[in-house]
């Protein structure tokens, strides 16, 4: 980009992202949620597989990125579909890393949060700021999305960790994440630095959105509201496509200010010694947190160290015959014919499971991921679009081996 080029681009105030509007964060919750529920769609529903859905998404990123960096001003059907498919491919970072790699969520997060901390110390040194009113450059851009890239995978990362990890559950995950934001939105409005508010409450919009999408496609018995993963993704991106066709005609969400004005706006002060008291009570505060939740389950896991050893010494996961008897019930639905009940039965088996994780997998790592490999294969063969009643008893009778052996 040429000198005059760039002046010009200043002259117009052309930004090639939106202005921070309610809009913007209604989009951002319906694209993370939709990113949860599509993932899910994909590997489970369509059976994909986390490689093949991984493939998909991330070719579909590409282009979507490409026409991005090609429009000469901010568009809202391309900005929004590829915030959308970012999200998505976040997501799928995440879950690639946890479960085909066996890497901790704990690591995860440290490691997205250095990388999201890397990216946003490079930004800051070539461009002196970290604005996202004055995106009009490919640098600039370039960094923009890179960052909105870990800030999907670090939400999940961080999410997950939370719900499932340590336990809390994705209901108590999305109150803790949604006190955190009215906090720093409060803390906005008192004088908390614009560019610093923005990316820790775009980062927490990343679990509350999760833990939305697991109230709305849970079941009822399990405290949801039974929508399923198809339908809240198509309900979700209905109200992305409105919201967005809205904005594209009313265009209130278009930078209008002048290059100077806002350059005005993003001089705020104390932006670096503010960042830095908010990170150390933020890591204090987790760090508290997360030592007295594994002392919790570290007191469970003693417990079912004690009474649950194999003749070899080895700590097993213990008492799994709930597990067994909901896959017993599922497979002899299936015998009977009711594929439909039978699909609804294996929820139960996902429920159980998630919220057992936290209490079983620092028992036996190794065992717990073997049974969780197995009971991943069941959902998926379950859910399918076109089931098969061999494929599904097969794995059904797969897990069954497992864990009763």
């Amino acid at each position: 980009m040429t000198k005059q080029h760039l002046a010009w681009l200043r002259q117009q105030g052309i930004n090639k992202v939106p202005k921070i509007t309610f809009y913007f964060w209604i989009i951002k919750i319906l694209c993370t949620t939709v990113g949860e529920t599509a993932a899910d769609f994909l590997n489970v529903n369509l059976n994909l597989g986390l490689t093949g859905t991984s493939i998909v998404t991330g070719t579909s990123l590409i282009v979507a990125l490409i026409a991005q960096f090609k429009t000469k001003k901010y568009i809202p059907a391309v900005y929004w579909i590829a915030v959308m498919l970012i999200s998505v491919f976040g997501t799928l970072v995440t879950d690639n890393l946890t479960d085909a790699m066996g890497i901790p969520l704990e690591t995860s997060t440290i490691v997205f949060s250095i990388l999201l901390g890397m990216t946003f110390l490079i930004w800051y040194l070539f461009e002196k700021t970290l604005s996202i009113h004055s995106i009009f450059t490919m640098q600039r851009e370039s960094f923009y999305w890179l960052a909105i890239l870990f800030t999907f995978a670090l939400g999940t990362a961080a999410g997950d960790l939370m719900a499932e990890g340590l336990g809390l559950g994705y209901a108590i995950t999305g109150i803790i994440i949604a006190a955190l934001i009215a906090i720093f939105s409060a803390l906005w409005r008192l004088g908390l630095n614009s560019i610093l508010s923005f990316w820790l409450i775009y980062i927490l919009t990343r679990p509350l959105g999760a833990s939305l999408g697991d109230y709305l496609s849970q079941s009822p018995a399990h405290g949801g509201l039974g929508l399923g993963a198809t339908i809240t993704s198509l309900v979700f991106f209905g109200g992305i496509l409105g919201i967005v066709t809205y904005l594209s005609i009313a265009k209130s969400d278009t930078v209008d200010e002048s290059y100077q004005e806002r350059k005005k706006e993003d001089a705020q002060k104390g932006g670096l010694w503010q960042t830095i008291v908010v990170l150390a009570i933020l890591f204090v505060i987790a760090g508290v947190g997360y030592y007295i939740r594994q002392s919790s389950l570290g007191n469970t896991e003693i417990l079912q160290n004690e009474t649950n050893t194999s003749s070899s010494g080895v700590a097993t996961l213990g008492d799994l015959s709930i597990f067994r008897t909901i896959t017993q019930n599922t497979l002899d639905l299936l015998d009977a014919g009711k594929q439909s009940e039978a699909t609804k039965r294996v929820s139960d088996l996902e429920y159980e499971w998630d919220n057992a994780e936290a209490r079983l997998k620092p028992i036996n790592k190794a065992q717990w991921r073997e049974v969780d490999d197995k009971i991943d294969t069941v959902l998926r063969e379950l859910r399918a679009l076109r089931p098969d009643a061999s494929t599904e008893k097969k794995a059904l009778e797969d897990l069954l081996t497992v864990i009763t052996s």
